[in-house]
Formats: C-alpha cells, structure tokens, sequence
C-alpha cells in the first residue's frame, strides 16, 4: 500500500511548512510556506549565511529592508524546487495598519519581480486582523493575491471570503492547544476544537460557492491532518511529513463538499470585532502569534546587523 502522504497527496495540495530546502527537496510538495519563525530558523542554517550576507549589503544599513531581502532570497531558493507557490510574511508588527501593510507587501511583490519571479508564484502573508483583511482586499484587486494567516476564528474566516482573499491558514495546533490547557484535558479525532473549526470553516466555504482556498496549518500530530483530509490544502511540518510518509495504512478522505452549513453572512467591522471579542480563544492566540512573529522579527533583525 502507498503511504499516508501519498494518499492524502490524492485529494489535498500538499504544503510544506518549512524553510529547510533539504526536506522540501525530500517530500516534494507542490507549495511551501514561511514566517519570521521560521525565517530566523533558515538564517542559523550554515547554508543560507551568503543569502544572510547578501541581504545586508543589498539594504545598506536598513535592516527592516533586508529582512525582506532575505525573506525573498530564502523564497527564491524554494521556488527552485517545488513547483508551486512560496508564501513570505508581511512584518506582523504592520498587522493593525493597513497602508503600512500595503506599501510592505508591495515591496516585497517588487523584490521578487526584480529577481524575476512573478507574482504568480507567490503569496503574500498577512495577519487576519480587520486591517490585515481590507489590505488583502485592496491587494486582491490589484492582482496580488495573499495568505491570511494567523486565523482562529469563525469571523476571520467570514470576513476574509467576504474580501475575496485567495488562500486562509486556519491554525487547527494552537487552537487545539488553547483548549486543551482550558479544559485541562486532551482532544483527539473529530472532537478536536481545531479540527472542529477548519471543517465547520470548509463546509461554509464549499456551502456558499466561496473561492478562497482552505489551507489547514500548524499541526500537533498526524491524527489532527488524517481529521481534514481532503481539505483545499494543508501547510506541514517536515517531522509529520515524514510520519505520514512511514506510514503505509489506509486513509480515508473525510472533507468534501457538499455538507450543510451556515448560511451566507456578511460582516461589517463592529459585527466582526464584537465576534472576535466574544470568542477569548481567538483573541488570545491572534494577539499571541504576532506578538511572536514580531519577536522574531526583531531576533532576525539583531542577526543582520550583526553580518554588517
């Protein structure tokens, strides 16, 4: 029998999360994601130091610009060996100022285009913020399509397929581990919270004919990404693509559409931030993970300034 992850390669796009270029070459996945996080991760990695040099020199001295120089190179390399798209993350310390997101974004379409790779091939990440979501709109229209990251909740999920977003990033593992610290309890299979909200999220989708692609992320374990097979899409580590890939048993898909759901509601601004006010796990993750990724913004800046 073939693996778990050529299975799932079946009925669900395949993403790596990851900027490791040895284990994207191993896995082949037809897209690859990246973040702060994982950036400071690629930049400790002996193999991109002449990227890490070369993004200091670019900038001359201004280090916001050669994260994103970095950021691109680290995109560039990806790009050579999967056959998709590479998604590379606005500053989340932008993420409640929508111009400021715009101009970065931009910026960041324009490095690649000038090392001649189109917009086409890339995604532009951004927290799911009310202001994270009307730059994606804007962004959206201008041909510039986006990965609204960052996503706990049923509202953020509304309001970025009400903006026509092209792609979501649904985090099932912190939702998950939200919960299991409230409750004090673990959650496996169906029941997980996580696993909960990216379905019920999928089903609205398909239900309303929305086109935005569902991309499930941040995992914990492999039994949370058997739950969601069949969804859009699913952003993975190397260490579970690997678990899935030694595993030789029968997987099932269990997303499709067709499903009821909710019915169609557009959201204004107040509806959305009192959704998001109501929901505690949301607001605290969402507030958590750019206060993270704008901490490893900063680590990555301190290295490059360290390469001047």
């Amino acid at each position: 029998m073939t693996s778990k992850l050529d299975q799932l390669k079946q009925f669900t796009t395949v993403v790596a999360d990851t900027g490791d270029l040895d284990a994207i070459a191993r896995m082949k996945p037809v897209d690859a994601t990246t973040n702060p996080s994982l950036l400071l991760k690629a930049a400790a990695m002996p193999r991109y130091s002449e990227l890490l040099q070369g993004a200091v020199r670019t900038s001359k001295g201004d280090l916001n610009l050669a994260c994103d120089h970095f950021g691109v190179a680290v995109g560039e390399e990806i790009l050579k060996i999967i056959p998709g798209r590479i998604s590379t993350e606005v500053d989340a310390r932008l993420s409640f100022d929508t111009q400021a997101t715009l101009r970065r974004a931009e910026r960041l379409i324009g490095l690649y285009e000038q090392a001649g790779v189109g917009r086409e091939r890339v995604l532009i990440k951004i927290a799911s913020t009310w202001e994270g979501i009307r730059a994606a709109e804007q962004l959206e229209k201008a041909g510039i399509q986006c990965n609204l990251t960052l996503l706990f909740s049923f509202a953020q999920a509304q309001a970025c397929a009400d903006a026509g977003v092209f792609l979501i990033s649904p985090f099932v593992g912190r939702i998950y581990d939200w919960y299991k610290k409230a409750e004090g309890r673990d959650f496996v299979g169906a029941e997980d919270p996580g696993v909960q909200s990216v379905t019920r999220i999928y089903n609205y989708y398909k239900a309303n004919a929305y086109p935005t692609v569902v991309m499930g992320a941040s995992f914990r374990n492999i039994g949370q990404i058997e739950q969601l097979a069949g969804c859009d899409r699913l952003t993975i580590s190397p260490e579970l693509l690997q678990q899935l890939a030694d595993e030789h048993t029968p997987l099932a898909r269990l997303l499709s559409p067709g499903k009821t759901a909710e019915a169609k509601q557009n959201l204004s601004e107040s509806q959305f931030r009192w959704a998001m006010n109501e929901d505690a796990m949301a607001t605290e993750k969402l507030a958590e993970g750019i206060r993270q990724f704008a901490r490893d913004q900063e680590k990555l800046e301190k290295l490059l300034a360290g390469q001047a």
